[in-house]
């Protein structure tokens, strides 16, 4: 299966909160789209890593994703290895998508920061013909570059490079969010308290949205940085 965008997190939640409201708008459009989280989230203070594998899986679902994956790097621990790096180059040749979605390449977490670096050095490396894959059943995956790598902005208010509207997908968006019920605001939960499971931090999601969208005159809007020049093909179709 071919897919236009691959959105990837490092945490299953990440690309929930950072760019739902594109993958929702894109799924909308036409465009098909899969999602890879590069961990289990294991060291998350509230939950199991079955348990956010279930939120994840009702989080696409919700959606509209074509598919949801996760590589298994340790949470927290990982490094830049080519073990990590072929995990990634296997899904990228295996999904051959145009667009991947990364996180933030500076944020509060460093998990994010490394991602970034870990998504882009594999993206590169998928392109090579003298790195040899093989899929699951053994056989020799063809070499996949995707066109373009966009980082979504994270807790950190970064400068960004684009701005998508996502006015009318902000409540779905916050739907996908509150799939991960264990890890945010429930007023039930006898779980510890984290710096996102409070209502403040659900606020804030939408109140960053609010900030970006401001910046192209919409109510709503997602962030990303790009490490290249972003074209377009006429002046028109910039907000």
């Amino acid at each position: 299966m071919k897919v236009d965008i691959l959105a990837i997190g490092v945490h299953p939640d990440d690309v929930e909160l950072s760019c739902s409201g594109t993958l929702l708008k894109h799924i909308d459009l036409g465009y098909k789209v899969g999602i890879l989280d590069l961990t289990r989230g294991e060291l998350g203070t509230r939950g199991t890593p079955e348990k956010r594998q279930r939120e994840a899986e009702s989080a696409a679902s919700l959606m509209g994703a074509e598919f949801r994956v996760n590589v298994g790097i340790p949470d927290g621990l990982f490094t830049n290895t080519e073990e990590y790096k072929m995990r990634i180059v296997k899904v990228i040749r295996k999904y051959r998508p145009e667009i991947v979605l990364a996180n933030s390449i500076k944020d509060r977490h460093p998990d994010h920061g490394r991602s970034a670096q870990l998504v882009y050095d594999a993206c590169f490396l998928s392109g090579l013909l003298q790195i040899g894959t093989t899929d699951t059943e053994g056989q020799l995956q063809d070499r996949w570059r995707p066109k373009a790598i966009y980082n979504y902005i994270q807790d950190q208010l970064l400068e960004p490079d684009i701005v998508i509207d996502i006015t009318s997908y902000i409540d779905r968006k916050m739907e996908t969010i509150l799939a991960f019920k264990s890890q945010f605001y429930d007023p039930d939960s006898k779980e510890a308290d984290s710096p996102i499971s409070g209502l403040d931090f659900l606020e804030y999601i939408k109140a960053r949205s609010r900030a970006y969208g401001r910046q192209i005159g919409v109510e709503f809007a997602e962030a990303f940085t790009s490490a290249r020049p972003v074209g377009a093909n006429d002046l028109f179709q910039l907000i």
